[in-house]
């Protein structure tokens, strides 16, 4: 015979008469909310998430309409990303810094004048060895650790728990710093053939932060349909201008630079020495953020997961580094300039000067800026997922780790949106004042990443451990070196506030795993064979405003909990209290079931305070009475939203003071109106347990 604790509680069987004489068959009706899952288990269908209100219907309506129906665990595999999508969603930051990278370099050798300038190629091509040298890094980060995390896995994993936080610290700042340079780098690419944008930047970058927050939270498919797109527009249009470009140089045919709204001088201001040169490569280095990207994000492409983000990487690294050389060899062949005040990009210049104004320079202007602005959604990628894998391990709050509705990390999402609209206000959308703070982060994950690969290949010495080494030993070495050069040289023009946010990031991390690892010291049951703990009836305490049905009910289901009850009304005056003695003794003395005592205490409040008496008594009670102490809450629920505002809310005040109390239990006991059959007199009602609730009595 089977246990009645296995049966299911939300079916009915209902035995109905056959055809026959002394047929029977049993019918089971389940509600529609739920239907029956394998092992015994329930299964909510759409119906349990409808809501039943009017209200809100419509607020499920219009959430649905802005980021769609929910959608079910399940679902997740249609939502991977393929080649073609994951490398418009993971590869578009990269690639999409080609766009300023040289002219980030060239803003800092124009201080030395104009002859500094022809240094910018050769600047460019270490750039892009760096480059070459970390894209086949990540290829075996990818290799190696399939499962997402990139580099914060790789550091866990090789080098120990505290490198990986750091690592994953300096990713969580490089995704937000992602964000914020990609609007605003969008941002300055339409207000070159748009001027009007540039006063108003900055609202202009928060609209746009808003918009990707939404179309992220809408999932991971309809996030990388909206946004490949652009990136193959992008590449489609700066590679017929690029190749235009060159054959003319080639030719012979060299076009004349436009010049931009307000060109460097071409005098120097600074002497051109190896740290100016340094300087440059520090910002010119800014085109390698992004490239981890598709490490971190290898999870959320389709299988062979590995195969597919190593193809992936691959490709962003050459579409990469031929339009950054090529943008610089131009740039610097035909001589233009990039605009002091921004008010131009050096793309734009660019444009300008081999297409003129046309057709062609409002699709490479175009293509560009809705690149820039979509590559913001790199950060959009890797921040949740992230910080998933850092909840997971209890280094972030957990609500890092859950997923919406649509399959998305709404927390992590909306976190990433509200931190770097933050940091765009704070640096008023000027992709310079931007820079200097952009590369730290990704350089240090870089240098640990790589460190932890080359300590792997020496300690397990698997087939061909020797190449890895050579491979990852370079890239630790280029990357440091690199972070170095970026940190010193870029110190004072704001990188000091990386490293000072750096570390009190890492110490946050660890306090929340500090807490979280109390925390489960403190409820972990380690042998499952303990007996439930045992309890003595509890003191109740209820607080009573007034007679009238929802105490009443509240006073009822007290009593049945405990024979120790302890009813308190907070009076202002003595008249008031002396009322209230009165009814108490005429009307609820009377009513309440013989075996169950009820005491009143009366205070009188002459200050009027309600909150800070009642919160005094229970300090009291429950120092006369060692124990855990039950407060017991009788609240009216309006049936509109709107008549909230028509009532005092006192339940609700009390329960946040009493939140964060020790050893007290707060029970709510919500009492709804219904009908106006509730105010008609009744004898008596039964509560669930059997204790009567007087229904009737005079009107309060």
């Amino acid at each position: 015979m089977s246990d009645e604790r296995d049966e299911p509680t939300l079916e009915q069987r209902i035995e109905r008469p056959g055809r026959r004489i002394g047929d029977r068959y049993v019918r089971i009706v389940r509600p529609p909310e739920f239907r029956r899952g394998r092992g015994g288990t329930y299964v909510a269908t759409p119906e349990a998430l409808a809501p039943r209100t009017g209200s809100g219907r419509f607020y499920d309506s219009l959430r649905r309409l802005v980021f769609g129906r929910p959608l079910t665990s399940e679902s997740e595999g249609a939502e991977r990303l393929s080649k073609k999508t994951g490398l418009g969603v993971l590869a578009s930051d990269n690639i999409s810094s080609s766009a300023y990278a040289t002219e980030e370099a060239m803003r800092i050798l124009a201080l030395a004048g104009a002859s500094a300038l022809a240094l910018t190629m050769p600047v460019a091509i270490a750039i892009a060895v760096v480059l070459a040298v970390v894209v086949l890094s990540q290829t075996q980060v990818i290799r190696t650790y399939p499962g997402g995390g990139g580099s914060y896995a790789v550091a866990k994993g090789e080098l120990g728990m505290a490198a990986g936080v750091v690592v994953a610290s300096a990713l969580l700042l490089d995704y937000v710093l992602t964000v914020a340079v990609s609007i605003a780098a969008g941002v300055a690419a339409i207000g070159s053939f748009v001027p009007a944008v540039y006063d108003d930047r900055v609202v202009w970058g928060l609209a746009l932060i808003a918009l990707l927050a939404v179309g992220n939270l809408r999932g991971i498919r309809e996030a990388g349909i909206i946004f490949s797109a652009p990136t193959y527009v992008y590449l489609v249009a700066m590679a017929g201008m690029l190749a235009y470009g060159i054959a003319r140089v080639v030719l012979g045919d060299v076009p004349a630079a436009a010049a931009p709204p307000t060109p460097f001088s071409g005098g120097a201001t600074e002497a051109l020495t190896v740290f100016l040169i340094l300087r440059a490569f520090a910002s010119g280095s800014v085109a390698l953020t992004g490239a981890e990207a598709v490490a971190n994000g290898t999870p959320s492409l389709k299988p062979p997961e590995a195969r597919n983000g190593v193809i992936t990487v691959l490709l962003m690294g050459t579409f990469f580094g031929t339009i950054f050389l090529g943008i610089t060899f131009l740039a610097t062949r035909i001589g233009a300039l990039p605009d002091v005040h921004e008010a131009e990009t050096l793309n734009s210049v660019l444009t300008r000067s081999l297409v003129g104004v046309g057709p062609y320079y409002y699709l490479v202007q175009v293509s560009t800026a809705v690149l820039l602005i979509l590559a913001a959604n790199t950060g959009f990628t890797g921040f949740p997922r992230l910080a998933s894998v850092l909840a997971d391990d209890r280094f972030m709050p957990r609500q890092f780790a859950f997923r919406g509705e649509r399959l998305a990390f709404s927390t992590g999402i909306v976190a990433l949106a509200v931190v770097a609209a933050v940091v765009l206000v704070a640096f008023g959308g000027s992709v310079t004042a931007l820079i200097p703070l952009y590369t730290i982060g990704v350089f240090l994950a870089f240098t640990l990443a790589q460190s932890g690969l080359l300590r792997r290949w020496y300690r397990r010495r698997e087939r061909g451990w020797q190449a890895r080494m050579v491979l990852n030993g370079v890239g630790a070495t280029a990357t440091g070196v690199t972070l170095v050069v970026v940190a010193t040289t870029k110190f004072t023009h704001g990188a000091w506030i990386v490293l000072l946010v750096l570390p009190l990031l890492v110490l946050l991390l660890f306090s929340i795993n500090k807490h979280y690892r109390s925390v489960a010291d403190a409820l972990t049951v380690e042998d499952l064979d303990e007996e439930l703990p045992r309890s003595e009836p509890p003191l109740v305490v209820v607080p009573v405003a007034r007679l009238d049905r929802a105490a009443l009910r509240a006073l009822a289901f007290a009593s049945s909990m405990s024979p120790d009850v302890r009813a308190v009304h907070i009076a202002t005056s003595e008249a008031s209290a002396a009322e209230f003695r009165l009814r108490w003794d005429r009307w609820l003395g009377k009513r309440v079931a013989a075996d169950r005592e009820i005491r009143l205490d009366l205070i009188q409040s002459p200050f009027r305070a309600l909150l800070q008496p009642l919160l005094r008594y229970i300090d009291r009670i429950s120092e006369q009475e060692p124990g855990p102490v039950t407060v017991l809450l009788a609240e009216y629920v309006p049936r509109r939203w709107w008549e909230f505002i028509l009532h005092s809310q006192t339940a609700l005040r009390l329960k946040a003071a009493l939140l964060f109390r020790p050893d007290t239990v707060v029970i709510d006991v919500p009492y709804h109106f219904r009908s106006d059959l509730d105010v008609r007199p009744r004898r008596s009602a039964t509560a669930g347990n059997g204790a009567k609730v007087p229904r009737g009595g005079p009107p309060t």
